[in-house]
Formats: C-alpha cells, sequence, structure tokens
C-alpha cells in the first residue's frame, strides 16, 4: 500500500504539492496564531498584574454607604472620603486588625474643614509717589478661581501714606478706654481702637480708623469681599517705610521697611483628617514625606491649656506642602491726593471724603493663593510651627448628588444654601470665605462640638509632600487613593476653551463641587480626644473608612483575587461594615455636566477620573474568553480550508477511483489509500511547519516555544486526517457509474436565470455543500476579525471604560489582529478554491458559453458574481456571528460595535471579491475546443 501511495504521490506531483503547501499554510497558521493568541494574554494579563498594584487592596466604610453609582455602575467618585465622617467604632476596627492575613489595616477619620488665615502679601512700593506730603493707595480687589471664571469685586483696601509723624500704641490689643502710645500719652479708645495717629498741624494727632475695629467683635458675619481696611504708613526722609508693629506682643511698637507691603488676609478652608500614624507609615511611608518639621507620632495628642479664666485645646496638626487650592487676587491701585489728612474720618465716611480728589492710575498685580501659602510655608521652613487655624467651626460637607443623561454623562445637582456660616453663636476671628456664597453642590453641615472651651484650633508640627507619599503607576493610581487631588478635564471644546486648555482643580469652596483631598492629619488618638463631650454622632465612631492591604498580594492574579476575596468575606462576616475590594481598580473616566454658577462660571462640561471597581477581573475574563473564541475559530477555518482541499484533490480523481472499483478495490482500501496519501502529506508538512514556525515568528514578534513548534507534527497530521475523513469517505463509498454523472448538478427549485448575478445565484446553489463550506470558512474568519474589533472598542469603553483597560486594548490589538487577519485570509482563499472547483467542473458548460459568443469579460463577470455572492453570505454570516460573540463579551449591542461589525463584513467582502481574481484569471486557460470534442 505504501508503495501505491507514494506512487501516485509521485505521479500526480503537481496536486501534491498544492495539497501539501495547503496543510502546511493551516498546520504553521495555527502554530504562530495559536502562539500569537497565547502571547497576546500574557501581555494583558502582564499588563494587568503590573498596573494595578495600589495603595491598598481592599476598602471598608460605614454600612449603607454605598451611593446608587457604586450599586449600580461599581464607580466610586473622586475624593468620596469628603462626605463621609464617622460611622466606624474603634471596636470595629480592633476586629478588623484581628483578621488574619492582613498587612495593614490603617483608619481615617475625616474631621471636616477647619477655617486658616492666608496671608497675601502686596507690595505698594511703586505706587507710591515720593514727593506727596499725603496720599492714599487705594487697592482694588476682585477675587478669582476655577481657571478665572468665578469672579467677584470686594471692598477695597486703602492704604494712607503720610510724612507727618505717627504715634503708635505700646500695647496692642490693650481694651482700657485709655490706651498708653508713643508719645506717652493716653489715648481714648472708644473712637477707634488701638488705631495709630497721625500728628496733626498744631501738635493736635487724630487716630487713622480701621473699619476692622467695627467689625472685630463677629467677623464671620462678614464676607472676605465685604472686608476691607485701612493702613497707615510714614514715609520717612531716608525713603524707609515707618508702620505699626503688629507681629506679637511685647514687640517694638513700630517697625521699618524699604518696601510698602500690605497683607491680604485670606480665610481658606482645609481639609481636617486623622489617621494612626503608624499604620499610615506602613500604609504610603508618610513619615518619610515630611519635608519640614517632624512626623507625628501616636504620642502626639490633644493638648489643652489654660490661660487665666480661659481655656483652649490644640490638635498637633501635619499640614501639606501643596495646597490644592485654585484661587487668584487681582489689584488695581489708584493714588488719590487728599486735600488733608484723613484722621478722624470714621471709616463709612472715608470714601466720600475721597471723592472727588485727584487720583491717578499707579499699578496692579495679580497674586496667587497657592505661592503664598507657600511663601507661608517657607517662611517657617526650621520651626515646623508655621502654621496655625481655628477648630472653633468645622464645616462638613456632604456628597453631590448626580442625575443621569441620556447619553450616559452624568448631570451634577446643585445643593440648598447652608446657613452654617450664619451660627452667629460660633465666633472664629475669621471672615467667612467668599465663595461660601457661591453655586453649592454640596449640603453643608456643621460639627456640634461643645461650648464649654473658649478657644480650639490647630498648631502644625510640620510639613508633608503628599505627592512624595508611594507612588504607583498611572493605571492603577486610582482616585481611591486618600491625598490624591482631583482633577477635571474640559470635555468638549466650549468648556476646554472656557478654561483655557488647562484642567479644573478645587477652589476652596467646602460646598464646591471639586473637593480637595485631606491637607492636615492629625492623630486619631487626638480626635478621640478632641470630640469628648461632643453632641455629634462621631464621637462614640469616628472612623470613616479603614484601607487594608492584604499579605503576600503584588498585583492582580487569580491567586490574589481570591486570596483578597476571603480576607473581605471575614471582614464582612466579623464587622458587618461594607467591605469593597479595591484590587484590580482603575481611573475610569467620566463625563460629568456642571451648571453655571453664580459668579460668572458658565456650565461646564468636564471629564474626570471616576474610579471602577475589579477592571482587572472583567479584562482577564474577557481576554480569556477571547482567546478561546480565537483559539476555536483558527483550528474550524484551518479544517475547513483543508477539507476544501482535499476534496478538491479527491474530487479530481473520480474517474480514477473508479477504475479502481471497478478492478476490485474493496471500499475500505480505497479510503485507506485516500487517508494514507493525505497523512503522509500531513505528516511532512508537520514537519516543514516546525522549521517555519520559529522564523515566522521571530518576524512577526510572537514567542514560539519548542513545544508548541513540535505540537506542529501531531497537528497536522490530525488536521489531515480530519479534513480528509468526509471526502474520503465519499469517494470509497461511490459507485462506479458516479463518473459518469455531471460535475455538477442543476438545481430544479430555482427559476431561469435572466441576468449575470442571477445565472451566479444559480451556480453556486447547484453545489450547495462546497457553497457552504466556502462562505461558512469566510464567516468564521470575518468573526474572529469582528471579535477581535469589538474587544478592542469594549476596553475602551463598553465593559469598563478604565485607562487601564484601553492600555490594554493598545497592546494586545496586534497579536489578536493577527489571528484574526490570517484566518480572514485563509477564508478567503477557501472561496477562491470553491470557484476554482466550479471553473473546473463546469468547464465544458463554459467552453460552450464562450463559443456561442460569450467574451472572456462575461464569464470573468459571471465569476466575479459568483465570488461577491460567496462574499456577501459568508461575510454578512460572520458578522452577525462576531457580533453575537462580541456581545456575549461585552454584555450588550452598542451602536458603536453594531458599526463595527458592518465595517468587517464590508473587509470581507472587498478580500473575496480580490480573491476571485485569481480563478476568474483561469478562464483563458480553457481548452475550449478539447473540452467541446470531449462533449
Amino acid at each position: 500500500m505504501f508503495h501505491v501511495i507514494w506512487g501516485q504521490l509521485r505521479g500526480r506531483a503537481g496536486r501534491s504539492v498544492a495539497l501539501l503547501a495547503g496543510v502546511l499554510v493551516a498546520t504553521t497558521g495555527f502554530v504562530v496564531l495559536t502562539g500569537a493568541t497565547t502571547t497576546s494574554r500574557l501581555a494583558v494579563t502582564g499588563t494587568v498584574e503590573r498596573n494595578t498594584r495600589a495603595a491598598y487592596d481592599i476598602l471598608v466604610r460605614p454600612k449603607g454607604t454605598r451611593t446608587p453609582l457604586e450599586a449600580e455602575r461599581r464607580l466610586v467618585r473622586p475624593n468620596y472620603l469628603s462626605g463621609l465622617y464617622g460611622g466606624i467604632t474603634t471596636a470595629q476596627y480592633e476586629q478588623v486588625k484581628a483578621v488574619d492575613g492582613i498587612d495593614v489595616a490603617a483608619p481615617i477619620a475625616m474631621l471636616g474643614y477647619s477655617t486658616t488665615e492666608l496671608r497675601v502679601p502686596v507690595d505698594l512700593t511703586d505706587a507710591v509717589d515720593r514727593s506727596l506730603d499725603r496720599q492714599v493707595i487705594r487697592v482694588d480687589r476682585t477675587f478669582l478661581a476655577e481657571r478665572g471664571l468665578t469672579h467677584a469685586p470686594a471692598d477695597p483696601v486703602y492704604v494712607y501714606v503720610t510724612k507727618h509723624p505717627l504715634l503708635y500704641p505700646q500695647n496692642q490689643g490693650f481694651t482700657s478706654d485709655a490706651i498708653p502710645y508713643s508719645d506717652g500719652r493716653s489715648y481714648d479708645s472708644q473712637l477707634c481702637g488701638d488705631a495709630p495717629r497721625e500728628v496733626l498741624p498744631g501738635g493736635r494727632s487724630g487716630p487713622i480708623c480701621d473699619p476692622g475695629w467695627y467689625q472685630g467683635a463677629t467677623p464671620d458675619a462678614f464676607s472676605e469681599r465685604q472686608t476691607w481696611s485701612v493702613d497707615a504708613f510714614r514715609l520717612l526722609p531716608d525713603g524707609r517705610f515707618e508702620t505699626a508693629n503688629r507681629a506679637a506682643q511685647g514687640a517694638p511698637p513700630s517697625r521699618l521697611s524699604d518696601r510698602l507691603v500690605v497683607t491680604l488676609r485670606r480665610p481658606v478652608p482645609f481639609l481636617l483628617a486623622a489617621v494612626d500614624p503608624d499604620a499610615e507609615q506602613r500604609l504610603v511611608g508618610l513619615s518619610a514625606t515630611v519635608v519640614d518639621g517632624r512626623p507625628l507620632t501616636s504620642a502626639d495628642t490633644l493638648r489643652t491649656t489654660s490661660s487665666g479664666s480661659t481655656r483652649s485645646q490644640t490638635l498637633p496638626v501635619l499640614v501639606s506642602a501643596r495646597p490644592y487650592l485654585d484661587g487668584t487676587i487681582r489689584t488695581t491701585w489708584t493714588r488719590i491726593t487728599p486735600r488733608g489728612s484723613i484722621a478722624d474720618v470714621f471709616p463709612d465716611k472715608l470714601a466720600q471724603t475721597l471723592r472727588g480728589a485727584p487720583a491717578v492710575p499707579a499699578g496692579g498685580t495679580e497674586r496667587d493663593s497657592a505661592d503664598a501659602y507657600r511663601a507661608q510655608l517657607a517662611a517657617g521652613q526650621g520651626r515646623g510651627k508655621c502654621c496655625w487655624g481655628q477648630l472653633q467651626r468645622i464645616v462638613q460637607p456632604g456628597q453631590t448628588g448626580y442625575d443621569q443623561l441620556p447619553d450616559g454623562a452624568l448631570h451634577a445637582r446643585t445643593a440648598p444654601r447652608s446657613g452654617v456660616y450664619d451660627d452667629r453663636r460660633v465666633s472664629t476671628l475669621l471672615s467667612r470665605p467668599w465663595l461660601t456664597d457661591d453655586t453649592p453642590f454640596r449640603p453643608l453641615t456643621e460639627l456640634h462640638m461643645s461650648r464649654t472651651l473658649d478657644v480650639r484650633g490647630w498648631q502644625s508640627v510640620g510639613v508633608f509632600d503628599p505627592e512624595e507619599l508611594t507612588g504607583f503607576n498611572d493605571l492603577g493610581k486610582v482616585p481611591l487613593e486618600t491625598y490624591e487631588p482631583p482633577v477635571a478635564q474640559g470635555a468638549d471644546d466650549r468648556s476646554r476653551t472656557a478654561l483655557g486648555g488647562r484642567p479644573l482643580e478645587p477652589s476652596g469652596n467646602p460646598a464646591g463641587y471639586l473637593s480637595a483631598p485631606p491637607l492636615l492629619l492629625t492623630t486619631l488618638a487626638g480626635v478621640s480626644e478632641f470630640l469628648e463631650g461632643s453632641a455629634s454622632p462621631q464621637r462614640t465612631a469616628p472612623i470613616s473608612a479603614i484601607r487594608v492591604r492584604v499579605a503576600d498580594v503584588d498585583g492582580y492574579s487569580e491567586r490574589s483575587a481570591e486570596r483578597v476575596r476571603l480576607i473581605a468575606e471575614r471582614i464582612t462576616q466579623a464587622t458587618g461594615l461594607d467591605v469593597d475590594i479595591t484590587l484590580g481598580s482603575s481611573p475610569a473616566p467620566q463625563s460629568v455636566e456642571l451648571p453655571a454658577g453664580a459668579f460668572g462660571r458658565p456650565e461646564l462640561r468636564l471629564t474626570e477620573n471616576w474610579s471602577a471597581l475589579g477592571v482587572a477581573s472583567t479584562i482577564t475574563k474577557a481576554v480569556d474568553r477571547k482567546s478561546a473564541a480565537l483559539f476555536l475559530l483558527v483550528l474550524v477555518v484551518c479544517v475547513l480550508f483543508l477539507g476544501n482541499a482535499v476534496s478538491a484533490a479527491v474530487r479530481d480523481r473520480r474517474p480514477e477511483l473508479a477504475v479502481l472499483a471497478c478492478l476490485g478495490w474493496p471500499a475500505r482500501r480505497i479510503g485507506a489509500l485516500l487517508l494514507g496519501e493525505v497523512a503522509t502529506l500531513g505528516l511532512a508538512a508537520g514537519v516543514l511547519a516546525v522549521g517555519l514556525a520559529f522564523p515566522l515568528g521571530a518576524a512577526l514578534g510572537i514567542r514560539v516555544d519548542w513545544e508548541r513548534a513540535l505540537l506542529a507534527v501531531p497537528v497536522a497530521l490530525l488536521l489531515a486526517l480530519v479534513a480528509g475523513l468526509a471526502p474520503a469517505l465519499r469517494a470509497a463509498r461511490a459507485h462506479p457509474a458516479a463518473t459518469l454523472r455531471p460535475p455538477v448538478a442543476s438545481a430544479r427549485w430555482v427559476r431561469r436565470p435572466r441576468t449575470l448575478a442571477g445565472l451566479a445565484l444559480v451556480n453556486l446553489a447547484r453545489t450547495p455543500g462546497r457553497t457552504v463550506l466556502g462562505a461558512g470558512a469566510l464567516a468564521i474568519g470575518v468573526a474572529a476579525l469582528t471579535l477581535v474589533a469589538a474587544t478592542a472598542y469594549a476596553f475602551r469603553g463598553a465593559i469598563v471604560g478604565s485607562l487601564l483597560g484601553d492600555t490594554v486594548s493598545l497592546s494586545v490589538r496586534g497579536a489578536d489582529a493577527l489571528a484574526a487577519v490570517a484566518t480572514v485570509l485563509l477564508g478567503a482563499g477557501a472561496v477562491a478554491d470553491v470557484l476554482y472547483l466550479n471553473i473546473r467542473d463546469r468547464a465544458a458548460e463554459l467552453a460552450t458559453l464562450r463559443a456561442t459568443g460569450w467574451t472572456d469579460a462575461a464569464l470573468g463577470r459571471l465569476v466575479g458574481y459568483e465570488g461577491f455572492l460567496l462574499g456577501v453570505l459568508g461575510a454578512v454570516t460572520g458578522a452577525g456571528l462576531g457580533l453575537g460573540g462580541a456581545a456575549w463579551l461585552v454584555g450588550d449591542v452598542p451602536a458603536a460595535l453594531v458599526a463595527v461589525a458592518a465595517a468587517v463584513a464590508l473587509a470581507g467582502v472587498l478580500v473575496t471579491c480580490l480573491a476571485a481574481l485569481v480563478p476568474a484569471a483561469l478562464l483563458r486557460r480553457l481548452p475550449t475546443a478539447r473540452l467541446l470534442a470531449e462533449e
């Protein structure tokens, strides 16, 4: 039998080589493409594992704190902790720490916003006309925020510069009716308090009244836009400036300077949170980020002091080196030459007194609040005690509500204006921030404290840089990170233009849309003492969240995910709290529509990086499903391609096989002969594929190891046997008289065609099995390409909509696209083979048509129509299958996914039409005379 097989292969060398090439291409393609699929999966899992290591793996929050968006979309808004105040007891925290397998359990207690004073110096030296005896520089202020879109004018500040002597109080803050001054005399304080006095002609002196004296009793009744001042300076003969020295008690009454600098005081709210210093150090390396002063320690706690009848409490605080504050003061200066001294002029009459006096513009400047904050920190370097703030009033903003728009974007709801700053029972000695009058997006409440103490405040012990905390990859650094500043980019051209191409940042408004991360850190022990005697529920349950890092977890993997899941279940069982697995989360851009503000900011459409939970799990499962689907599709299309090729070879030998049957060969021997030939070619193709797999894989950047390369031999043999089994059985069972039948039967169920397209359709219907085989091979290729394209689309939006998903889609697309495109080409090759067989079987018919006057162009169009119809059948079927698979992968069928499937189907039709050109070219080689003679 072997000799017969070898003789058949040698005798029909052309057909044998063609079949060998088909098996070789299919086998090599299968090995390399499955390697591409494996490479793709390894690239995805490697990318996911490298980029999903975050500060913590589990987030524990009070029961019932999940928002509707979290439940529906598995999305967490940026700085979610800013609206979460308490709810977890210290006993529950101890239960969490006791769970076996936890590396770090770091609690955080959000206390609320404390208002501190930011000093913004403005140098007016160049605005002074040194030739004038007296002058007033009016400083008109405009407050700006949110990239200048929010702006509001404020009452002016006046600077009085005189060459006449000034008298200063010897003891600022003296409450007696008679205050001693630098001239040795005492003056009545009921008029203007301890204001400087100007020596007038005749030796008399008059006070230069400051409106702060009248507002000082209730400064928080005013917005900072409504607070103004009158500062007095003496221009000395040597060119220096003299003014009152209010630096500290016991200091000299006046000070000298070469520059005339006034200080604009801004009340700025900063978010205060309490942490366990040791746990925070283990979680994010907090102590290592201290750039001035010292770190917090577990020994830092609340300090209570008494001075006479006044008792005060002070919390030790670590302040941020970065304010994450978008705020600016724009000033314009006007120099006014008064007709005389402004001494004895009451503040409410000052503007009227100066009206009509000569005035000229004197310049202006713009000062950034963040720069002023950093300068203020720099002034305290080396001491670590640059900053302080009040805790008399602690404001707690709630959460922003959202409505979902038809296009999937979110619309931020406005909130009712809160009256917490109108509470006159609390005095902070600071005016309220001007932005509290802007459109609110968060409800504000006040932390109800005991009123038995006179003074509550905080004092810094050090400065930390949040950007030096333990860093993580940008794809895994989600807004769930406690200290991550929120950034919102413009989502459309109008918003980007309004923002000047820059992101929107927090404005410092507690009720504003964007909330800054905690910028003040104190100890959990100190806050627990601070809340004693408070009426707030936070007193018994001060902790807002617990961030848990699981031991022996480093990036996302199936093992890590299962380990984290088990520990999360144990925490839930032990505490009953809400537990979310944050392992494998990623930033997920969301479009948010922000209504217009009250101070000029227009409506904006923003893109925010929210946190998508469970992204890594979704991606790896999707990749596993996609890899399995591609593997199966590649295998099936190879079998169909080879089956068609073997069927063609057997069909060419029908007369020969009929002669062997007439000579007495049994059916099993004929079948064994055919399978033996196919198996021999398959074995040879497998051996050749081993050698071709390595260079081809290297050229395509696909890793092919020895195990996968050697797999080519059994795969080629198996493919050849599976592909040749059906044709061999069919040939073995065929009756010898079958060779006398026409190769192509007529289709009796169709009408007589009247057009070329109709004739092409009839010709395809005459060989239904072959037509289905070719269209099926193409359909599988198109389905594979549709699946890959849909997967890339899904990773960008439909599955996770995350930055990690987008990165994975970019890294995997090349390998998967290679597999899918090659599968489409194999399908197109199968269609070309079907057309070739049709031409061979209908050669006599085509010769007859040519003899009756049909041109080669007409015959070519007929074959082209057949190829086009085959392409449409296969491409549409494949696109439908691919769309169904993509819907299974994505979980939805959005319009963009349908567009992807349609585009792939069109590409499949075009490729098929190009493949049809090859068999159409064979029409010119038909021996018309010989074929007609044989008929």
